[in-house]
């Protein structure tokens, strides 16, 4: 099967599985996606669950159902974004071959997840800083990425793929930049293009990962 195929495939099966979702399946996933959808034009500070539900078109009750409050919501929301995260930059974490490869398709993933759901970056980055449990949530979501990216470069390392360097410090502030950029660029309409922002994070990671003999 080709990837064209398979992509179709895929496409078919998510299409034929979605009416079987029980209605509180849908319902959950409704106020999740109005709360995304608000957050394209108004920041966090503004939602109220009122104007969530007016969005959704669902009774105020079955908010209560689904989330104690808005910073419930927000946290499903990370952690979903994280899981998908994680999906995208599979490649280089777990990939063969040509590490400068699977760095740009790992963050041409990366990219793609955070060009469609910016605004979450944005809102939970804000909202953190009110909320004691969403800010533990954010800040074990970056850690978790902190440590992947470690790991992965002293992976690396041992195989004489990058020069030795501290490997925690530059996982930190990689990823602090690729989370600053994303928030600056995706977190709001209008978006930047997401075209310039791959090529300046392409640029950022591999210059940073290629031996200054290799760079010249």
């Amino acid at each position: 099967m080709s990837n064209s195929d398979l992509n179709d495939f895929s496409a078919r099966l998510a299409a034929s599985s979605a009416p079987k979702l029980r209605k509180s399946d849908r319902t959950r996933k409704s106020i999740l996606d109005g709360a995304l959808e608000f957050l394209w034009s108004q920041p966090f500070r503004e939602m109220t669950i009122a104007d969530l539900m007016a969005v959704t078109g669902v009774s105020r009750s079955a908010f209560y159902r689904y989330f104690d409050d808005l910073y419930a919501l927000m946290e499903t929301l990370l952690l979903g974004l994280e899981e998908d995260i994680f999906e995208a930059s599979a490649p280089w974490f777990n990939g063969e071959g040509d590490p400068k490869a699977l760095l740009r398709e790992s963050l041409t993933g990366l990219v793609r997840v955070c060009y469609e759901r910016g605004p979450l970056l944005r809102a939970v980055a804000d909202a953190s800083t009110t909320d004691e449990r969403l800010e533990r949530t954010w800040a074990s979501f970056l850690t978790q990425f902190d440590d992947a990216v470690t790991a992965r470069i002293e992976q690396q390392q041992a195989q004489g793929l990058i020069p030795e360097f501290d490997a925690r410090p530059i996982a930190v502030a990689l990823n602090r930049l690729d989370a600053s950029l994303f928030i600056h660029a995706f977190g709001r309409h209008p978006r930047h293009n997401p075209d310039a922002v791959l090529e300046a994070l392409t640029r950022i990671w591999s210059s940073t990962f290629t031996p200054a003999r290799d760079a010249l």
